[in-house]
């Protein structure tokens, strides 16, 4: 994705030059990126960037009137109208960029990281102290990958940027594995790659002499842990007036702004608390093939009601014509940060971009605000992994298990977030900007005034959209828990809850015994009875059917076959029973698509 690369070191001057086009080359490019780099050999300081065309960051570095003080960004930041505001007052001009105020604040404010809000990373350079200083936002959204050695310290966006350089790196960590094996993201600050560990959240490092002389980090979650609980009324009003407060900020920006319409509650908050001109917000809803799924028909009716311009972006045939491509690119990208179905986000983000550069979306608020866990351990297929990889598995379980002891909004924001939303954040934001107000400081930190019930009772988010517009809180949501009342309001609830599970359990969790059946009459097409009105992908169907061909040609190769951490007659018996005998395989062969691209693309390489 988008950012930085960069080695901070003294040695060869050449040689360094060398070795940072060596990392940008190697990192993810599209026609849209926009490259460059700097060197200061008399600082020991080698940075090269990657932004989208016309993005918050596209043009770096920023420097300051003096050309004292240079900042190179990646990301976006949301602070900015009062910064700019304070700068001013301060003799400052702050017009010439859309970052510029940055760069003058970074200058006056030795601390000025922690004044800051979005996801960022970014390295300042003073001319002055002659030091570097290196960071990232609160809760380590924007990641940067790192190694130390002897010849300097190596950084990047893209884990591969350090690879390239050293190719000693391309070894797997068991630990990280096994953590990506039961959780589909690595815990910690840990990678699946040996000696390459992620920059912790809320990191400011600063570099004298090209050396790393101070690690800080400027912002601890239990400064917010520790404010005093509302009662419900109260919370209701500081939600709300955080939200339409930091809402305008989300719609601002140099690139055109688009909307992912769902059926959900986190993007209807948004669109009832921020109204928007008729015809101003292009609006997508992501659809699958057997029919207009709930999010489809609510997405359209929203945006009718909004004046605003609809269409739906169909996962279906096209992209499983291509998936091998989007699955190889949707590994390189995200770097053993997700499972290899994450492809279809790769396709939707590229659709995405040809509507609109940037996107608004509601991801992280029932995380936030409803405590909503969106990983969990997943056990592994009996006898799959060989007995010297088990204990992997039980460590990454305690793991977890100290991390959800957290405070709740703790785990959600600076958890769950970094740990695995990131990698799908990754694939999105390799074709366009992402916004999420959810993740906006001042909503975090409100969101931990909750009252201490607030799970028992009504849902606030329902609250918020009934507030905000009466007209969208009469549109039900796709689960049925908000709309019309009535006699049939429970009925429809309970109706589409039932649509909800059936789905799941005619997809991923159909028990073997009825997947057998389900695949005698395959050729009745019975999916057509049960699937498309809650999910877009249906890859049991799909690895059972239109991609058995391509799951038979990766995992049934001799390379896959050799790994040493599979059971070689264990991994044939998935692969055979879930593409010929009709059993129900689906989660095991994501995991080991995942694992067989990332040993092609990253290790076998070296």
């Amino acid at each position: 994705m988008p950012g930085l690369i960069g080695i901070i070191g003294r040695g060869d001057c050449s040689e360094k030059k060398h070795q940072l086009e060596a990392m940008m080359s190697a990192t993810h490019r599209e026609d849209f990126y926009r490259r460059g780099t700097f060197v200061d050999e008399s600082l020991g300081v080698y940075v090269g960037w990657t932004a989208l065309e016309g993005s918050f960051a596209d043009e770096m570095p920023i420097r300051n009137e003096k050309g004292d003080v240079a900042l190179f960004f990646s990301g976006e930041e949301y602070s900015g109208s009062s910064i700019r505001q304070e700068l001013k007052q301060r003799g400052h001009c702050v017009g010439q960029k859309e970052t510029a105020y940055l760069v003058h604040l970074c200058e006056d404010d030795p601390r000025f990281v922690e004044k800051l809000n979005g996801m960022f990373h970014g390295l300042a350079i003073d001319f002055r102290n002659r030091d570097a200083v290196l960071f990232n936002d609160r809760y380590g959204m924007q990641r940067l990958y790192y190694h130390e050695a002897a010849d300097g310290f190596y950084f990047a966006s893209e884990a591969k940027a350090i690879q390239a350089v050293r190719p000693e790196l391309r070894t797997i960590d068991p630990q990280g594995l096994g953590e990506f094996v039961s959780y589909s993201c690595v815990l910690g600050g840990r990678t699946v790659f040996k000696g390459i560990h992620v920059m912790p959240a809320a990191s400011e490092w600063t570099f004298k002499g090209a050396q790393l002389a101070s690690r800080r980090t400027y912002f601890d979650p239990h400064e917010w842990e520790e404010q005093t609980a509302l009662a419900a009324g109260p919370f209701y009003e500081e939600l709300r007036s955080v939200l339409t407060t930091i809402l305008p900020k989300y719609f601002h920006g140099p690139e055109r702004l688009g909307i992912a319409m769902t059926g959900g509650l986190d993007t209807r908050v948004i669109l009832a608390l921020h109204p928007v001109a008729p015809g101003s917000l292009p609006s997508y809803t992501f659809g699958g093939t057997y029919r207009d799924s709930f999010d489809v028909r609510i997405g359209r009716e929203i945006a009718g009601v909004l004046h605003q311009p609809h269409q739906v972006i169909e996962v279906g045939e096209e992209f499983l014509r291509g998936f091998a491509g989007y699955a190889e690119s949707s590994i390189l990208i995200s770097e053993g940060t997700v499972d290899v179905y994450r492809a279809s986000d790769l396709y939707i983000s590229k659709k995405v971009r040809e509507i609109a550069p940037a996107k608004i979306v509601g991801t992280y608020g029932s995380e936030i605000i409803r405590h909503a866990a969106m990983f969990k351990p997943s056990a592994p297929v009996p006898g799959l992994f060989s007995p010297d990889f088990l204990p992997y598995l039980d460590e990454a379980a305690s793991t977890y298990a100290e991390a959800r002891k957290q405070h709740p909004v703790t785990f959600a924001a600076f958890i769950q977030s970094p740990w695995y939303h990131y990698g799908i954040l990754a694939i999105e934001k390799s074709q366009i900007t992402v916004r999420s107000p959810f993740m906006d400081n001042d909503f975090v930190r409100t969101a931990y005034r909750a009252p201490q019930d607030a799970l028992q009772g009504e849902d606030v988010r329902l609250r918020l959209i009934r507030g905000g517009s009466a007209t969208l809180a009469k549109i039900p949501s796709d689960r049925g828990v908000i709309g019309h009342g009535g006699p049939f309001a429970m009925l429809r609830r309970a109706s589409r809850e039932f649509t909800f599970k059936s789905e799941y359990a005619y997809d991923y969790g159909m028990p073997a015994s009825v997947a057998r059946v389900d695949h005698l009459f395959s050729g009745l097409h019975l999916e057509r009875i049960f699937l498309g009105r809650h999910k877009l992908t249906h890859f049991r169907v799909w690895y059972r059917d239109q991609l058995a061909r391509y799951v038979r040609e990766i995992l049934l190769d001799p390379r896959a076959l050799g790994r040493p951490y599979l059971q070689k007659s264990v991994l044939e018996a998935v692969v055979d029973g879930h593409t010929r005998r009709g059993l129900n395989y689906t989660t095991a062969i994501h995991k080991l698509l995942t694992l067989e691209l990332l040993h092609r693309l990253f290790f076998d390489a070296s």
